[in-house]
């Protein structure tokens, strides 16, 4: 009988190299991160049929590497870096280098058995990458208006002028394509006609869902506010006794349902309902709209659970 491997792999990733720790080894390995040093970390995990990869989410630059180990069929967890700089205070280790972040991440993988990352089809990680180009480019016009509204010379305006209109164009091409993606694909179209039947949630919204939270209808409802940071936690520090907040978990997610709550709030009568009984119980605006973009999130993981399209009186939470 073949024993179960419990080695953890733990990875510190940079733009041109990712350093390994492999539990039970004492020491690490680096790799230049291209397809030759991709190629040969393989090689070793192939020998070695680790239990599990972890690795913090660097802003994407973990990307190729995370779907190099998808294609090879190895379990990977992409976790929060906070999650990791918590782990390492709690041990009171204060010395940083790539080396000793591996041997961190690592541990990290061997003490919390953090969940598995699912694999992305190409659909969803094509449709990831057009949707985190949208949130650059809508940046990018925000930024130029105002750079806009505070230029005095008519040259230079007309300068900003022109890019504001290059990044309209782009940003016309980018929705295009994304709704295109999503219609080639029967399980993304299905998802997507789910999400978009609730009264504030656009197709720019479905689409950001689809592509950067895949586990969107498996985790309960707890799970799935902790996992983009929207479940409150408790702070009984000092000062901060009894304060509660938010944090951690998938930024572009929660940034993503900031505008499709505030819609909601007009358009969508239970969330309406909701926010208006936290307001008049005394919870500040500021509170109530948090609670209401997870209010939103449940009710949207609820209905991809359910294969069900929005109905007020129907969907329980």
């Amino acid at each position: 009988m073949q024993q179960h491997n419990t080695d953890h792999v733990g990875i510190d990733i940079s733009k041109s190299k990712f350093d390994t720790r492999i539990s039970g080894r004492p020491k690490g390995s680096v790799y230049e991160y291209t397809p030759d040093g991709m190629k040969q970390f393989m090689q070793v995990l192939q020998k070695t049929q680790p239990k599990l990869i972890c690795l913090e989410a660097t802003g994407g630059l973990e990307r190729k590497l995370v779907a190099c180990l998808h294609k090879h069929g190895f379990p990977v967890a992409v976790v929060n870096p906070r999650q990791i700089r918590d782990f390492a205070r709690a041990k009171n280790r204060l010395a940083k280098t790539d080396q000793i972040d591996a041997h961190t991440i690592m541990e990290f993988a061997q003490v919390m058995q953090p969940r598995i990352t699912p694999l992305l089809t190409q659909v969803q990680q094509k449709m990831r990458e057009f949707s985190a180009r949208r949130q650059q480019v809508s940046k990018m016009i925000i930024q130029e208006q105002n750079r806009l509204e505070t230029t005095p010379d008519r040259e230079v305006a007309k300068m900003i002028s022109d890019s504001i209109q290059f990044y309209k164009k782009q940003l016309k091409h980018i929705e295009k394509k994304l709704k295109e993606l999503i219609d080639a694909d029967e399980e993304s179209r299905e998802r997507s006609e789910i999400l978009q039947s609730v009264p504030g949630v656009a197709g720019t919204t479905a689409a950001l869902l689809i592509s950067d939270l895949p586990e969107l209808g498996s985790l309960n409802r707890k799970q799935i506010a902790r996992l983009i940071g929207l479940a409150p936690t408790n702070r009984d520090s000092g000062t901060l006794r009894g304060k509660r907040t938010i944090g951690g978990g998938r930024v572009r997610i929660r940034n993503g349902l900031y505008m499709p709550t505030v819609t909601a709030l007009n358009h969508n009568p239970r969330i309406k309902a909701f926010y208006k009984r936290l307001v008049e119980n005394g919870k500040s605006k500021m509170v109530a709209l948090v609670a209401a973009m997870r209010k939103l999130l449940i009710i949207l993981n609820t209905m991809v659970k359910e294969g069900k399209k929005w109905e007020a009186n129907v969907i329980k939470i």
